[in-house]
């Protein structure tokens, strides 16, 4: 039910997301954690539903009641705005936690005047990754910055993972990035390297398969998408 954080998530969200200092937060975050021990809150707080307080386990929203006992998990929707209020919380988490990933990290991708950026878990052996790389000359054409970071699916002990780590180390990590989606053989590198957190990353982000695009405020793309319908979604940011 509930995902548990890495340290690298939960010290971004500690930093962006402070909890309600109430009574009533505390005794909910003991209810939670005489239930989920091992899981962090980073916040809580009321929902705009009485007597239901929303609490963030990292990306994850749960509801409970204000006595603790009713815990409630699914999305809240405003039937009169026609708005998932669940889902905004969430990419509010997404956009601070993306934003704050350093661009030394990233393999970037950008246009001299990028209007809107994206960013996107990829995995060098996955083929809508390779079509979507593809689509990356256009995007910078049509102003969209392209962030990479590292999503190796077969996980750490992939021949991928190391793979994707000397893509990271390369000297030239863009070349090196477009080769590898070509399918041409990856010269090994060692380095510093931030795979494996970018991988933690994702899975605490809930990526579950690659391309994972995230628009800047956070949306979640499902999957590969064609140029046009990117560009539609971020003129609807």
């Amino acid at each position: 039910m509930h995902k548990i954080l890495t340290p690298f998530l939960f010290t971004l969200l500690c930093a962006s997301v402070a909890p309600a200092d109430t009574a009533r937060a505390e005794r909910l975050r003991q209810a939670i954690a005489e239930v989920f021990p091992d899981v962090e809150v980073t916040r809580i707080e009321p929902s705009p539903v009485a007597g239901l307080y929303k609490v963030m386990l990292g990306t994850e929203l749960l509801y409970l009641s204000e006595d603790g006992r009713y815990l409630l998990q699914g999305d809240l929707i405003d039937l009169g705005a026609r708005v998932n209020l669940s889902e905004q919380e969430r990419a509010a988490v997404r956009k601070q936690v993306l934003a704050d990933v350093p661009a030394s990290e990233t393999i970037d991708f950008v246009p001299d005047a990028a209007q809107h950026t994206v960013y996107v878990f990829t995995d060098i052996t996955c083929g809508y990754c390779r079509r979507f790389h593809l689509d990356v000359a256009e995007l910078n054409d049509r102003g969209v910055a392209v962030r990479y970071l590292a999503f190796p699916r077969a996980g750490p002990d992939s021949e991928a993972f190391a793979d994707m780590e000397s893509v990271w180390c390369a000297t030239d990590a863009n070349a090196a990035m477009t080769e590898a989606k070509r399918g041409d053989p990856i010269a090994p590198a060692q380095c510093d390297n931030p795979v494996q957190r970018q991988y933690e990353l994702g899975l605490a982000l809930g990526v579950r398969g690659t391309p994972a695009i995230y628009l800047e405020n956070g949306e979640e793309l499902p999957g590969y998408v064609p140029p046009d319908t990117l560009l539609q979604a971020l003129a609807g940011d």
